[in-house]
C-alpha cells in the first residue's frame, strides 16, 4: 500500500460523492502531496451524534507497544488483537484520494509511479479506520499535539 497519496478535488465534490452531511474541513487546499503524519482530510461518523461529516485527521495510528515510535499507516493483519478494538463499523472511514503513488525498485533511485481512477483524476476513496487519541506527533524539531488519527485498508 502506498504511503503517499494526493488530493486535488474541492470539499464540495467529497462532500457530495460522500453524502456529508456537515463540513468541518474549513478552506481545503489542494494536497498534492499526503504523506504519513500529514493532516488529510477524512470521512466519519461524528463520535457525538452520528452525522456523517469531512473533517481532518493526521495519517497514522500510533503503534502498539513496544514497536516503535512511527505511527501506522496501512493495515495489513486484521486479524491482530491491535485492531480488534478500531475494526468495528463506528470506527470505519474513508479516505478522498484523486491519485496515489508506487515505487518501483529501480537504480539508482526508486522511480515514483502515480495511479489514478481517469485522466482527470477523478476522486475516488480509500477504506480506512480511524481513532481517537491524544499525543505528540512530528518530528522532534517540529512536534504536533494531535487527538485523531487515521489508517488505511
Amino acid at each position: 500500500m502506498c504511503n503517499l497519496y494526493s488530493l486535488t478535488k474541492g470539499q464540495s465534490a467529497i462532500v457530495q460523492l460522500a453524502r456529508a452531511m456537515r463540513d468541518k474541513t474549513g478552506n481545503l487546499p489542494s494536497l498534492p502531496s499526503i504523506y504519513p503524519d500529514t493532516l488529510a482530510p477524512v470521512v466519519y461518523s461524528s463520535p457525538e451524534d452520528s452525522i456523517r461529516e469531512l473533517g481532518m485527521m493526521r495519517w497514522g495510528f500510533p503503534p502498539p507497544p513496544n514497536v516503535g515510535k512511527a505511527p501506522v499507516t496501512n493495515i495489513r493483519n486484521t486479524v491482530s488483537p491491535f485492531w480488534r478494538t478500531w475494526l468495528k463499523p463506528e470506527y470505519r472511514c474513508l479516505v478522498p484520494v484523486t491519485s496515489f503513488c508506487e515505487y518501483a525498485d529501480t537504480k539508482p533511485r526508486k522511480t515514483p509511479y502515480w495511479f489514478a481512477t481517469g485522466e482527470n483524476d477523478p476522486l475516488f476513496f480509500f477504506a480506512g479506520l480511524w481513532r481517537p487519541w491524544n499525543g505528540t506527533r512530528g518530528t522532534k524539531a517540529h512536534p504536533v499535539e494531535a487527538s485523531t488519527g487515521y489508517s488505511l485498508f
